[in-house]
């Protein structure tokens, strides 16, 4: 998903893309006078150029560049390249979700790590400026995407990502109170509809502006020990949008792919239905023992294309021949036939130990070509 790791960027000689965040933002709040509206207007300004941006973005794959990754990817929605306010330490993004800009404790590192909703009540949500597909930031970092590409010559993938359904709508309000918007049948209808018909729209311009290849969802529907609402909350609001962004896409000859974290054991079949094309990261440390690459891809091989799932928490506490020997049986077992794609059970996080990365890469390129033969 992403390499949070500044060992990896040091042993690669690359600078994080986060690096420095956090006084830019400080800075630009004391030059505003700490008005949050002038602070907000300005950062907008300033990272909105082709240069700024080309820039940034080629700090973000140059890592998975060197790293020697077949494919990235890149939120085309929310997060830190689409603010609505911006304040000293803080960016709320435009489905209303606010992210602290801290440092990580161990190594300084600036992260960018979700804090909490900025509706308290769904009054607050409609009075919040709506999801805009159309706005021409979009389209414009999709197409620098697409030229850094090029100015990669093939040796990476950039896939457009959205911030799907379930995911940014409980977000945007806090669990708390997005439970209780769950009580209010027509209000939390509109708000996942909302968001449904955004991801959709996005689907359809990213499709008009040239994708040929795929499309990524980020939507965790679980944790580790089970889902984060009942199975018929996925199947009757989110599920039907899923179904028409997988329908529009294939009929232009485009993938979908779906990040989805936590044990969702019991929606397996109904992402299958949807018609979406692969799933990732199977997380390996959940709860459940059904819920498992191995036991899965046995099932349904010919109807998914696995991706993952090296455990980040194995990457980060054990050594590199419990990595290099897990990698090779991921191979070993998935990887035949096709319907398989290497990757860490979710990004490459602080902790993860350098070593530990390398060591994946190292089996990858022992073991990783096909016709696949590992006894």
């Amino acid at each position: 998903m992403s390499i949070d790791n500044l060992s990896i960027f040091n042993h690669f000689n690359l600078v994080y893309p986060y690096q420095g965040l956090i006084k830019t933002f400080n800075d630009t709040f004391e030059l505003c006078n700490r008005d949050i509206e002038a602070t907000t207007n300005l950062i907008i300004k300033a990272t909105e150029t082709r240069s700024y941006l080309k820039n940034t973005l080629k700090r973000f794959f140059g890592i998975s560049v060197k790293a020697g990754l077949d494919l990235a990817q890149l939120p085309m929605s929310g997060y830190i390249l689409f603010p609505k306010i911006c304040g000293k330490n803080y960016v709320t993004d435009e489905y209303g979700r606010t992210f602290d800009l801290r440092l990580n404790p161990s190594d300084n590192m600036e992260i960018v790590y979700y804090r909490e909703g900025y509706f308290r009540n769904y009054e607050e949500y409609e009075a919040f400026s709506p999801l805009d597909p159309d706005d021409q930031r979009r389209e414009k970092i999709f197409k620098i995407i697409k030229k850094i590409e090029e100015d990669y010559l093939g040796k990476i993938y950039i896939i457009p990502a959205i911030w799907g359904i379930f995911e940014c709508s409980w977000q945007s309000f806090g669990f708390v109170n997005f439970s209780k918007l769950l009580t209010r049948s027509k209000a939390i209808r509109k708000v996942i509809n909302d968001r449904g018909k955004f991801a959709l729209e996005l689907a359809k311009r990213f499709i008009d502006w040239g994708e040929t290849g795929s499309i990524m969802i980020y939507d965790d529907f679980g944790y580790k020990s089970g889902l984060l609402a009942p199975p018929k909350i996925y199947q009757e609001y989110v599920f039907p949008w899923f179904k028409r962004i997988c329908d529009y896409s294939h009929k232009r000859g485009v993938k979908v792919i779906l990040h989805s974290c936590g044990d969702i054991y019991q929606l397996f079949e109904d992402i299958i239905h949807v018609g979406i094309d692969a799933i990732h990261p199977l997380e390996p440390t959940t709860a459940n023992v059904e819920y498992n690459i191995f036991k899965l891809n046995q099932k349904y091989k010919d109807k998914i294309c696995f991706i993952g799932n090296i455990s980040p928490q194995d990457l980060a506490t054990k050594d590199p021949k419990f990595i290099n020997n897990y990698t090779k049986k991921l191979i070993k077992e998935l990887a035949p036939g096709g319907g398989f794609i290497l990757s860490s059970g979710h990004s490459i996080n602080p902790a993860v130990k350098l070593e530990n990365f390398l060591a994946i890469q190292d089996t990858l390129k022992k073991y990783g070509r096909y016709p696949i033969s590992i006894k």
